[in-house]
């Protein structure tokens, strides 16, 4: 995930000044015995400091959103598949990443999302396309493991599970991934291709077990694994995909020339004229980026 937006309290700060400068330029903000401080004053130190990036936001949400829809059931769904992914992970993963809370996640989603369709509008998926991407689709899998340094403690792990003892309690006990052995070793649900290079071996190997069967130690950068692949979901038919498959394939074209150009097309046709002198340069070099 990357930030596309500035912190919304920020933005927020500079849209109430923008709304309240001409009313009372001259209002205090702050009094100190060194002197006070206007909003004028706070106003023109914001717009130095976020003014350029801020507007850029404000603009491409205000042109996008009357443009494009995101609904609350699309931002459902994706706040939903986040979670799956992560499970109790989520909210460290959220103060991870700066997001201050999920609806500071969710707006950062829309935008991106209302992004996304206007970048896609003009990209063509062929039937052939389609139908490869979805000859090579796996359902996502739920898996949870136990890792550990070496083989030999990695063979005693495994020795304990095919005797009987649970998996949850021996991945509390030796797992060094702290993170997932407080929760029994479950990673969550997952796609192909969602975990990092580093992880292949790891993919693989989880793809190829069948349901609750337990892997051999499998070895990846980060030490041995013993995976337990616990649910797999079925794989739809090609009609009942085809709508989602056509959007994948659209997003698969993107990048960074074919977004700067989706948004620089949406800027031209809303007519986009910039008042501030100080701020007329904002979206002559922007730099667009998608969420991923």
């Amino acid at each position: 995930m990357k930030k596309w937006m500035l912190s919304l309290s920020v933005i927020a700060g500079i849209i109430t000044l923008t709304a309240c400068n001409n009313a009372n330029d001259s209002a205090t903000v702050v009094e100190t015995s060194a002197g006070d401080i206007t909003k004028d004053e706070l106003y023109e130190a914001m717009k130095e400091k976020y003014g350029e990036a801020t507007l850029r936001e404000l603009v491409y949400e205000k042109v996008l959103s009357d443009n494009y829809e995101v609904s609350d059931e699309e931002l459902d769904e994706k706040i939903a598949e986040l979670k799956e992914q992560l499970g109790d992970n989520f909210e460290v993963a959220l103060s991870q990443y700066g997001y201050d809370s999920e609806d500071d996640l969710r707006e950062t989603f829309r935008i991106g999302m209302l992004q996304e369709k206007a970048a896609v509008k003009d990209i063509e998926a062929t039937e052939e396309e389609m139908k490869e991407y979805y000859e090579n689709f796996k359902p996502q899998i739920k898996a949870r493991h136990i890792l550990v340094e070496d083989e030999a403690k990695a063979k005693e792990v495994k020795a304990k599970l095919d005797a009987g003892e649970k998996f949850e309690d021996v991945a509390k006990e030796f797992s060094t991934d702290t993170a997932s052995a407080a929760n029994g070793g479950d990673l969550g649900w997952f796609g192909a291709g969602q975990m990092v290079a580093e992880f292949e071996e790891f993919e693989e190997a989880a793809y190829a077990l069948e349901v609750n069967k337990i892997s051999d130690p499998v070895k990846t950068e980060h030490g041995y694994h013993i995976i337990q692949v616990t649910e797999k979901k079925e794989k739809e038919s090609y009609e009942d995909m085809k709508a989602e498959i056509e959007h994948q394939v659209k997003v698969s074209k993107l990048d960074e020339a074919s977004i700067t150009e989706a948004m620089e097309r949406e800027l031209k046709d809303a007519d986009v004229k910039i008042k501030d002198e100080d701020l007329e340069k904002a979206l002559d070099s922007e730099e667009t980026t998608t969420q991923g």
